[in-house]
Order: structure tokens, then C-alpha cells, then sequence
């Protein structure tokens, strides 16, 4: 298992191999941090994982102790020989490595029937995190866990509370189906190559049921509606589709910003529109 930098340095020289700074490529030396990872996805030796990105390996083969089986999907064709010749070495036998796009929905087909549940264990790639995750969300019950690296402006956005800069889209949609939390910070200095942010370990646990009674697409077409104008009153940005009299009904202040909303304040404007 290719855990320091030197190990990874080496690896990559065999096959010829540079870093790709397109596919948002940063590989993890630390073997705490790694730990750390597979700690904070509480896995058991019955649970069945999900990686995206698992560049050389090195999650990988931690995943592949704690769990029964682990599914994992890589962009790049160029680190699948160096990651099978980690995965040999360490005599995992229980991975099977797709050759894909994580943001297409061609590898979904590999999850097995409806009744089963996955877990997401990651160092995602910072190019694809968070439109691959809320396309997971909204589209991929099989999937119950998250537990994934991305960089700490990221993280904080998926989790960030209301009434704060970082509270927006993703936070609501986060809100919506999962319990979520930052688990760890994590330095820039643990990667190779080094990135110029810091990065976090996220956890989200998706909910029995979502968070509000209400039509989710109806819903985040308003709460897409009023962050397009995040600087407007929701009077003004929601003018089309709330009347005055709606947001007295639903107990909304109409001078409010979106920003000062809660999920279940969305839930009551977004059932009021159905009106």
C-alpha cells in the first residue's frame, strides 16, 4: 500500500505517470489520515462500500479490511495498472475497480438490486464533489453513508448552518436528506502533490425520511429561485411564485433573505405555492 510520499513518488515513476491537475488529482501520504477515514465511516465487515477516485489505492485497501466488499470507480485509465499493482500486492480480493466517469450513471448498475445499502467512502476529486454528490442524493437511496475528503470551503457548504455566508443550495439539500457533520480537518500537507487548500472529512447519514413533508422538486425550484437572487428580500425574488399573503401563511418574514431560512421555513413556502 502506497501510504507516504516517497512510496507514491516511486509508484508513479514506474508507470510513467505524473499527477493530473485536470482530473483534480491529490493522493493521500498520510496513513492516519487514512485511518481516520475509514474510523469515520464506522464500517462493519457485512457493509458493502462505494469509492470514487481511489487513485492509487491506498483508501482502497483500508476499505477492503473493514468492509465486505468495495466498489470502486476510476476516471483516469492511466492509474489502473499502478492501482491493480497495489491492490496485488496487498492481496485484496474483495474490490472490483470500474473504469468510468463517477458523475455518469453507468457504474450505478454494479450497486445489485434495491434492497441493498451502500456506503460512500472517499477522497473525492474537488472537480466533481458536490454536483456528484447531490446527484447521489436526490437519485441513489442505495447509497445511506457518506463519508468523504473534500476541501474545507466545501465541506463547510455542505454543512454549514443557517443564517451563515456558507449556507446555500447544497446546505439545503444536505439538510433535506441527510444528518450531517465535519468529522475532521485535514492539513494540505498530508497530500501529494500538495494542494493550496486544506481539506475536511465530512460524514452524512441519510435520513429514514426526508427532513419535510413536501414535493422536493417544488421545493428546490424555490430555493433555487430565491439563492439566483441571494441579495434580494424573498418579496422581491420569489415575487412569481409566493402572493404577499403567502408568506404570512406560512409565517415568513417577506423581507427575509434566503439565507435566513430554514428547511422547514422552505417546507411552509413551498406548500403554500401549491395553493
Amino acid at each position: 500500500m502506497s501510504t507516504t510520499r516517497t512510496e507514491v513518488v516511486e509508484l508513479l515513476g514506474r508507470h510513467g505517470l505524473k499527477p493530473s491537475r485536470a482530473l483534480g488529482q491529490n493522493f493521500v501520504v498520510d496513513a492516519n489520515v487514512i485511518d481516520a477515514v475509514v474510523r469515520g465511516a464506522e464500517l462493519s465487515q457485512e457493509d458493502l462500500v462505494v469509492e470514487v477516485g481511489p487513485g492509487l489505492g491506498a483508501l482502497t485497501v483500508a476499505l477492503a479490511a473493514a468492509a465486505k466488499q468495495v466498489l470502486t470507480i476510476e476516471a483516469d485509465r492511466h492509474l489502473l495498472a499502478p492501482l491493480a499493482e497495489v491492490l496485488s500486492g496487498a492481496s485484496v480480493t474483495n474490490v472490483e475497480v470500474i473504469h468510468g466517469d463517477a458523475t455518469t450513471s453507468g457504474w450505478r448498475d454494479h450497486l445489485g438490486d434495491p434492497t441493498k445499502r451502500w456506503s460512500m467512502v472517499s477522497n473525492l476529486p474537488y472537480n466533481i464533489a458536490v454536483p456528484l454528490l447531490m446527484d447521489l442524493l436526490d437519485n441513489e437511496p442505495r447509497i445511506s453513508t457518506f463519508t468523504f475528503m473534500v476541501q474545507t470551503e466545501v465541506a463547510e457548504r455542505l454543512v454549514a448552518p443557517v443564517g451563515t455566508k456558507a449556507y446555500g443550495i447544497p446546505s439545503l439539500k444536505v439538510a433535506y436528506w441527510c444528518e450531517a457533520r465535519i468529522v475532521r480537518r485535514v492539513s494540505a500537507t498530508v497530500f501529494y502533490p500538495k494542494p493550496k487548500v486544506s481539506s475536511a472529512v465530512v460524514r452524512m447519514v441519510r435520513r429514514p425520511a426526508p427532513a419535510v413533508d413536501v414535493d422536493p422538486g417544488h421545493l428546490f425550484r424555490l430555493i433555487r429561485t430565491a439563492f439566483g437572487q441571494r441579495r434580494k428580500m424573498l418579496r422581491r425574488s420569489l415575487a412569481p411564485l409566493i402572493s404577499p399573503s403567502g408568506f404570512s401563511l406560512a409565517g415568513v418574514e417577506p423581507t427575509a433573505r434566503p439565507e435566513q431560512l430554514t428547511i422547514n421555513d422552505w417546507a411552509r413556502l413551498a406548500n403554500i405555492m401549491l395553493l
